[in-house]
């Protein structure tokens, strides 16, 4: 089989789009308009309501636009093959989609877990809560989750960028991914895949490791609370959060380490469809339907609009 260095002039061809391009079209154009709307939705609110101003909204809001330039990065893109049926994508384009991927990713993860330690401060330590979590520590644990992402990205984009290709630079998937990447590459790999499961246990598993303790260290003291409304109330402010670390961790781990990962065309794809566009589209819709204070806000603002 022919192989060939890295180029700027080097394309890439996505080999993972069906025939029925309309449809896919119409899906993933619903699908992305869905997911910016409803997570530009919650930014908003909680900058023009006063009464969300609080770390835990603080983290809403971050995690809202965070889902944004998540699946801003592949979702248009996507669209755009599936109308035109143009499948051909440059490699300097398919690496720089790869960083952001993986940089939103691998962001989002520990984000999560700093939203878990959040709810911890606030639920089994409320004397301390307004000093723990204050403004400062905010955007300092924002920054780390930012930073750790983009480290995080660099590495991955820098082992794909020293790979050798195969002749016909066929990637088997919607859009450039660590897995298809590693799939169409002819020099050895094992750097990579090392790299890779490093990574999911450092990035990927860490943080599901400290959400896990936060919960449990949360529910048991949900359980000691005596009343039932008050048990209720508490229970409700963090189930939606579990139901969202729920959703992106399980479909991130079977992503990227699930059975026999890279090896079926059909496993991967349906994984990374999971992975990007689940997690993003769910995450305002549970925090707004789960959420009390979000959706009073929500109402404020359509009754000042409906009064307009």
């Amino acid at each position: 089989m022919v192989s060939t260095n890295k180029t700027s002039w080097d394309v890439f061809t996505l080999m993972g789009f069906p025939e029925q391009r309309l449809m896919i079209s119409l899906f993933i154009g619903l699908i992305y308009t869905m997911t910016v709307l409803g997570n530009l939705s919650v930014v908003g609110i909680v900058q023009v309501d006063s009464r969300l101003q609080s770390p835990m909204y603080f983290f809403l809001a971050c995690l809202s636009l965070l889902d944004v330039c998540y699946s801003s990065v592949t979702l248009p893109a996507v669209l755009a093959n599936a109308i035109t049926g143009n499948r051909k994508i440059p490699f300097h384009r398919c690496l720089t989609q790869l960083y952001f991927f993986v940089c939103f990713g691998g962001t989002e993860c520990i984000f999560l877990a700093v939203m878990a330690y959040d709810r911890y401060v606030a639920i089994c330590n409320p004397l301390h809560y307004t000093t723990t979590m204050n403004q400062k520590v905010c955007y300092y644990l924002v920054v780390v989750c930012w930073l750790s992402g983009s480290m995080n990205a660099a590495f991955h984009t820098m082992m794909t960028w020293k790979l050798t290709f195969c002749g016909g630079l066929y990637i088997r998937h919607y859009f450039c991914d660590v897995l298809p990447l590693l799939q169409a590459a002819c020099s050895d790999i094992h750097n990579s895949q090392v790299l890779l499961h490093v990574v999911t246990a450092f990035i990927g598993m860490t943080p599901f490791i400290l959400v896990t303790n936060s919960y449990i260290r949360i529910i048991s003291t949900i359980l000691k609370i005596r009343s039932n409304a008050g048990r209720q109330k508490v229970f409700s402010t963090c189930s939606s959060h579990l139901i969202v670390v729920t959703v992106f961790y399980s479909t991130a781990i079977f992503n990227y380490n699930g059975p026999h990962s890279g090896d079926s065309f059909v496993f991967v794809r349906v994984a990374s469809f999971l992975y990007s566009i689940v997690p993003p589209l769910l995450n305002p819709i549970v925090y707004c339907l789960r959420n009390n204070e979000v959706k009073r806000a929500l109402r404020d603002v359509f009754s000042k609009l409906y009064v307009m």
